[in-house]
């Protein structure tokens, strides 16, 4: 991958990022919002510390692990990608409260559209602030959207220590079993 400078990162500050989705998905994975490294290379999860594309191999989601500019692949797999807030940032914590809010009505406005089986939320603070559920652990959801079910995922972010690429597999591994049958 070609190494990208601060000032390069840093024009894509507010840069959206195409959506990775179809009808009818086993699952659509849904990010925070994209960091810069996603908006300077228009590849979901592109920060090379990120563990989203190895986790979803290790949990047997996809044959191979693939490179986040393979992304388009994942629709032959049933999945898709799109986020809770559209535009940019360094960090999540650059989000305000209302752009999550925001953000969970426009997501939920897609899903009924999209119809995936399973809407996963890589977050559960996202996921919290998103939908107004303080309460909300990883896991499946009582919350549905449309015909679609949501499942709460641990957030991928190499920053995120309380989960090992491998347990966050395991969680992985239980969406995909839930969204095969």
């Amino acid at each position: 991958m070609t190494r990208l400078t601060p000032a390069e990162l840093e024009a894509a500050r507010d840069r959206l990022v195409p959506d990775v989705v179809a009808d009818g998905l086993k699952v659509l994975f849904c990010g925070i919002n994209p960091g810069l490294m996603t908006a300077a290379t228009g590849h979901h999860f592109a920060r090379p510390g990120n563990r989203f594309w190895p986790v979803l191999h290790l949990s047997g989601s996809t044959p191979r692990l693939l490179r986040p500019s393979e992304q388009a692949e994942l629709l032959s797999y049933g999945l898709g990608i799109t986020n809770v807030v559209a535009r940019a940032t360094a960090r999540a914590d650059e989000l305000t409260a209302e752009e999550y809010r925001e953000g969970g009505r426009v997501l939920s406005t897609k899903v009924v559209h999209l119809g995936p089986r399973w809407l996963a939320v890589v977050g559960v603070t996202a996921y919290r602030a998103a939908f107004g559920d303080r309460r909300a652990v990883v896991g499946p959801q009582e919350r549905t959207i449309g015909s679609s079910r949501v499942w709460v995922l641990p957030n991928p972010s190499g920053l995120n220590a309380h989960w090992t690429a491998a347990t966050m597999a395991e969680e992985f591994a239980r969406l995909r079993t839930a969204a095969e049958h």
